[in-house]
């Protein structure tokens, strides 16, 4: 097994020159806090394990897997801008690479690659914002209960599930949509520049496509599989290390008692994120 320290102690001792190395990062799951018990990509999480990466000992360049449906726009963004940001610092390259899925936020994450790849049968696009919940605006009068909400400014109770929908507060949230949706389709701008070939009538529709026409419409420059296309680019005897979170040997067989209201929490996070998943047949 290739670490970092055996790569520096075969280098410095023996004078032997080691393959290439290209850290791997995966980036999977839904984007964004779910709950304690299942957590989501997050900067916070993340932030060591880039650094981890970009910092590894003779590393050729960094590749990212991503297989997500997307998620918060916040943490999309932070995410990236981290990548990027050292990228510049390291000087190195980023390589993307779709699996399953990467769609709306889980292609912001794909744009932070100077390249990005993908299998011809991957979803890959999905520009755009959207804002889903539930209302109840009869169920606390049906049930008998009073419910009591105090709150200052007009906007503060927005969208209140257990009231029926203003017209004021869907205006107020499509105005935050768009914010979003232009700072979405700025990124695509700029990171992919050049090489869109479709309009952006059609690319910025928030529909999706296989990965074979997101070659054609220029959202990916690729088809193809990790391994094979760094062998290709950095030889056959190219190391993909992966990178993941660092736990310690009591943090793996010690687990902190669930409270009964996080495995509540953890049930609705699942559905939320079955039904992420579920929109790309997946």
């Amino acid at each position: 097994m290739l670490t970092s320290w055996s790569y520096a102690l075969r280098r410095r001792l023996f004078g032997v020159e080691p393959p290439p190395v290209v850290p791997v990062v995966r980036l999977a799951g839904i984007i964004g806090a779910l709950s304690p018990v299942r957590p989501g990509l997050s900067l916070a999480g993340l932030a060591p394990v880039l650094e981890r990466a970009f910092r590894w000992p003779g590393a050729k360049a960094v590749a990212i897997a991503i297989n997500s449906p997307g998620g918060s726009a916040a943490q999309s963004s932070l995410i990236h801008n981290r990548i990027r940001a050292l990228a510049a610092e390291r000087k190195l390259k980023v390589h993307a690479f779709v699996e399953d899925v990467a769609a709306s936020g889980g292609y912001w994450l794909a744009c932070a690659g100077d390249d990005i790849h993908a299998d011809q049968t991957s979803i890959v696009g999905s520009i755009g914002v959207v804002s889903a919940g539930f209302g109840f605006p009869e169920l606390l009068q049906r049930m008998g209960v009073e419910r009591r909400l105090h709150a200052t400014g007009p906007h503060k109770a927005m969208l209140d599930p257990f009231r029926p929908e203003q017209p004021g507060d869907i205006e107020r949230l499509k105005e935050i949509q768009a914010d979003l949706f232009e700072s979405f389709k700025s990124l695509v701008r700029e990171r992919r520049a050049a090489k869109l070939k479709a309009e952006e009538s059609e690319l910025f529709t928030g529909a999706v496509w296989s990965g074979r026409r997101a070659l054609e419409m220029g959202l990916i420059d690729g088809l193809g599989e990790m391994r094979q296309l760094m062998r290709a680019r950095y030889g056959e005897k190219v190391r993909l290390v992966a990178i993941g979170v660092r736990r310690g040997w009591l943090t793996r067989r010690l687990r902190p008692e669930t409270a009964p209201g996080d495995w509540a929490a953890a049930a609705l996070s699942a559905l939320e994120e079955r039904m992420l998943w579920s929109r790309y047949g997946l």
